[in-house]
């Protein structure tokens, strides 16, 4: 067998998920097959919608794979995920193909399989992020959930480049295989990995060039159109991040990170005034906690999150009031920019822009891919600016969560009032970015609040929110599509109308989100600012000369 060195381990293993991620996101290419599994089928939008709603239901089974991986190695559950995606997309290819007639509830059950493979492939990649970067686990976090978002364009270039004829199955063949082989490309790296205590100190420089790699290959696939884009380019860009420590190693030796104004160090040093400052700090910290007698001021008080990375069990989370705010953030914010992107098929028909379905696709994963790669911005920054100002101010995820929530309600105006193409295709990339950047925050939020032993399970809790919002705001816009219909016999919905009120309902949906989210800002900032002035005081500590 191939033995991987000891200091490339974690690497090895964070690259195989990067890869993992990039070929898993199988939900996102829905809209490129629903109207020929419609057809296939002969059902209405709103059993359409089903399907697409039982593909998020496999969600609410997540957690079963944060409990198997307390129990059973990793490549076992990560082989189980993929027999469930070969099972459940398999079958679908060749219904669509016409070979096998499958009734309507067996295909509910192959898209809840697929549904499932995808969470639990998720849940693989947080935990092996989490074990192997103990230190710096949001970065390796935020790096792996953003390819998930480039897997839309990933298998629209492979179809583009591999079939001459118009047809949208291949995309199902992709989905059920391309996973198989990635988790057995990763079985070697998974099974020789170490879990570490410390990460190695050359680790930001290596982080960004990973995150710079990311971003290229980002550019590549958005800037281009499909035509233009090289196969081997994009295949090149994905095997880069295995050379990257190695690269780095040779440019810290030979003092290339130097010669730019670069430099490692042993952390920020500070003097008494300093010490004095963070005195300061801690008295203003306590003042805050007494919000006064008011109703908002008892609001702001009750059960809130205290200290950062408290372990919570199950019990405990569920009795927690700044979870089900974060509940409702994400079930107003990231699971209607899912179940968006998961209506953009019957979206660009009812627009007259069918022909625009795969690029409008391609917008959404990409721009989602963005957001998500952006939601690492503060622990990147923090690891080459650690002053006390930045980390005060700029880190409280809950405050970039609220942030990241502000353009979902501004693309549905764009859609209710501009029905244009290119109103479209800004509405899709506003909606893609800030949905990617929720997914991706997150995992590393939930971890925060929390704590990090139990995210596995904790974090599968909270999705449980996709499969009902999808339920929810699939079955309401499925519902006033077939509503606008005319009366012609026709099961196709043509003109704005189709969708106009849904838009309505899902925009007031997402300011309710940003409400919510702002509110557990509130909350939940002084627990930060704590964190803080914690950290701070220790680096204090560990300076002092004895």
């Amino acid at each position: 067998m191939i033995t991987i060195p000891l200091q490339w381990r974690k690497w090895t293993v964070l690259v195989t998920t990067i890869w993992i991620m990039a070929f898993t996101g199988t939900n996102f290419d829905f809209p490129s097959y629903s109207t020929q599994l419609k057809s296939v089928l002969e059902i209405t939008q709103v059993e359409l919608n089903y399907l697409s709603m039982a593909s998020d239901f496999g969600k609410l089974f997540g957690w079963c794979s944060g409990v198997l991986l307390l129990y059973l190695p990793t490549w076992v559950v990560l082989f189980m995920a993929a027999f469930l995606g070969l099972f459940g997309y398999g079958l679908q290819w060749l219904l669509i193909q016409r070979v096998i007639s499958l009734p309507y509830l067996t295909v509910f059950v192959l898209c809840l399989s697929a549904g499932c493979s995808i969470t639990w492939f998720n849940t693989i990649c947080f935990v092996l992020c989490i074990k192997n970067f103990p230190n710096n686990w949001p970065l390796a976090v935020s790096l792996t959930v953003s390819f998930n978002g480039l897997t839309a364009s990933l298998y629209n270039l492979i179809v583009t480049k591999t079939t001459s004829h118009n047809t949208n199955s291949p995309y199902l063949i992709l989905n059920a295989f391309l996973p198989f082989v990635t988790s057995i490309l990763a079985l070697l790296p998974i099974i020789q990995q170490k879990e570490l205590k410390i990460d190695g100190k050359n680790d930001t420089y290596t982080f960004t060039f990973l995150y710079t790699i990311a971003a290229l290959t980002g550019l590549y696939l958005f800037v281009l159109d499909t035509q233009s884009q090289n196969i081997f380019v994009v295949a090149i860009l994905l095997l880069l991040p295995l050379v990257s420590p190695k690269m780095m190693q040779l440019a810290v030796r030979y003092h290339i990170i130097g010669a730019f104004g670069v430099y490692l160090g042993e952390g920020p040093s500070y003097n008494l005034v300093e010490i004095n400052n963070y005195e300061e700090l801690y008295e203003e910290s306590l003042e805050v906690k007494s919000c006064g007698d008011s109703a908002f001021g008892k609001l702001m008080e009750k059960d809130r999150i205290m200290v950062l990375g408290e372990e919570h069990s199950v019990k405990l989370l569920v009795a927690r009031f700044d979870f089900w705010l974060y509940y409702v953030a994400y079930f107003c914010g990231g699971t209607i920019g899912l179940v968006y992107s998961n209506n953009l098929g019957q979206i660009a028909q009812s627009f007259g822009y069918v022909y625009k379905t795969e690029a409008l696709v391609r917008i959404y994963s990409t721009c989602s891919f963005f957001g998500r790669l952006v939601s690492a911005v503060p622990d990147l920054v923090c690891c080459f600016y650690p002053s006390e100002t930045y980390t005060k101010s700029s880190t409280t995820r809950t405050g970039w969560l609220t942030l990241s929530l502000v353009p979902m309600p501004i693309a549905f105006l764009v859609l209710i009032f501009i029905g244009t193409e290119s109103g479209l295709g800004v509405a899709t990339g506003l909606i893609g970015v800030s949905s990617g950047f929720i997914f991706s925050a997150a995992v590393s939020i939930t971890s925060e609040l929390f704590g990090s032993k139990n995210s596995g399970i904790n974090h599968n809790i909270l999705i449980t929110n996709i499969p009902l919002g999808s339920l929810l705001y699939g079955v309401l816009g499925g519902v006033v599509y077939d509503k606008n219909i005319e009366s012609s016999g026709s099961n196709i919905c043509m003109g704005q109308k189709c969708y106009t009120e849904t838009f309505i309902w899902w925009g007031c949906f997402c300011v309710l989100g940003l409400a919510s989210s702002f509110l557990l800002f509130l909350r939940t900032r002084l627990a930060y600012r704590e964190e803080t002035i914690t950290q701070r005081k220790q680096i204090l500590l560990n300076d002092i000369p004895t």
